[in-house]
């Protein structure tokens, strides 16, 4: 008999345990999809300015006046930085390319690309890099 309530009690609390842990990934991948569902909901209403390959925004052309001065913007694209990622990098510019002083539209800038171009929005469609690969297969060299 104390066998039987011992397996009881084991199994009551392996239950306890399972049911914990699965509402414990489920409230994990809820939240996951929700935020998931923000910025698809975001993605899908982007327009990309066929001259710059930039998302279509009110600040675009601030961008397109300081940024494309200097160089392509796929520069811009191929880069997936915080705001102060990129206010970094835009120090490191003016410290080692001449980059003059973005006075009041430092803020518009870094709005804009942090908005657009940050790592929260590395997985939507807005860039032009194409997919991770999956699958990789190496294989060896041989000597030649």
């Amino acid at each position: 008999m104390k066998i039987i309530n011992i397996y009881l009690f084991v199994g009551t609390i392996m239950m306890f345990f399972l049911a914990f842990k699965q509402s414990e990934e489920s409230n994990i991948n809820t939240a996951s999809l929700a935020l998931q569902s923000q910025y698809q909901n975001l993605s899908d209403s982007l327009t990309i300015d066929s001259e710059t390959g930039l998302v279509n925004d009110a600040n675009l052309i601030m961008i397109k006046a300081q940024c494309t001065a200097c160089h392509n913007t796929q520069l811009i694209q191929q880069h997936r930085f915080t705001r102060e990622g990129w206010k970094d990098k835009i120090r490191w510019m003016q410290k080692n390319h001449k980059l003059w002083d973005l006075g009041e539209s430092e803020k518009v800038v870094l709005d804009y690309l942090e908005k657009y171009y940050s790592p929260k929005m590395a997985s939507q469609k807005i860039q032009n890099r194409r997919e991770l690969l999956k699958t990789i297969q190496w294989y060896k060299l041989e000597n030649r």
